[in-house]
């Protein structure tokens, strides 16, 4: 199965059969329980692109209903818990007639549900949406400032301990992957979805060593420094963007 811009459904063959399994398994009984209610269901984010990772990811799942009162939501309720507990699976929850209201609000969301979402159930309401790239942009803004703020307030949390540095440079390089190639992406570069193509682009793009990443666990503190300058210049590139 597959969707005009969005993968097909052999993208999840690098999950664990016991997790595609847990897919297969809440797809049908979201069906069961509400029937032609789930207009869509898309399977997006690192189980979708391949850099899913065990005991560290989710499966991210995208739900579009066309009904949302409570006893529709409670219906689904049961099977969104199962699915929670047995394979870390996280719906987002949208109605099919506010998708399009807010393009404006998601615009890297759905640019990354359309691109590498992998369709399960119905059909993806993504595909021929219009997003402006004004919007984009903005949203890149908000995203790379918020991930430098909450990083320095990670920093001093971590009380100077190195593996505490480490693990926040690891799971904010993670965060910032989809505004850093949003942002690649307005430069009119499209380096691919995964985080190391990500990374790479963006450190030819600011004049950043991206190698250090790969030691974070040895070296966090230079990678910190890494990460901080590439914050630095993404957010300084964005900034002076007028579209």
């Amino acid at each position: 199965m597959t969707t005009q811009e969005g993968k097909t459904r052999a993208s999840l063959d690098a999950l664990p059969e016991a997790v595609r399994k847990r897919v297969d398994e809440l797809r049908d009984a979201l069906v069961k329980a509400v029937g032609d209610k789930l207009s869509a269901m898309i399977v997006f984010g690192s189980a979708a692109r391949g850099g899913w990772r065990d005991g560290r990811s989710d499966v991210d799942v995208m739900l579009v209903l066309t009904d949302d009162g409570r006893e529709t939501l409670e219906r689904i309720g049961h099977p969104l818990l199962l699915a929670r507990y047995a394979a870390r699976i996280e719906a987002i929850i949208l109605r099919a007639d506010e998708v399009g209201r807010a393009a404006d609000v998601f615009p890297l969301l759905y640019d990354e549900v359309r691109e590498d979402g992998v369709v399960l159930h119905g059909k993806s309401p993504f595909t021929t949406l219009a997003i402006a790239n004004t919007h984009r942009r903005l949203r890149i803004e908000q995203e790379l400032r918020e991930a430098r703020t909450r990083l320095r307030r990670m920093v001093t949390d971590g009380d100077g301990a190195a593996v505490a540095l480490a693990n926040t440079v690891e799971r904010k390089l993670r965060q910032v992957r989809s505004p850093l190639r949003a942002l690649l992406k307005l430069r009119g570069e499209d380096p691919g979805s995964g985080l190391d193509v990500v990374l790479a682009a963006a450190g030819k793009a600011w004049d950043v060593d991206i190698s250090v990443f790969a030691r974070t666990q040895e070296t966090p503190a230079v990678a910190y420094d890494a990460l901080a300058k590439l914050l630095g210049a993404a957010i300084d590139d964005v900034d002076r963007r007028t579209l």
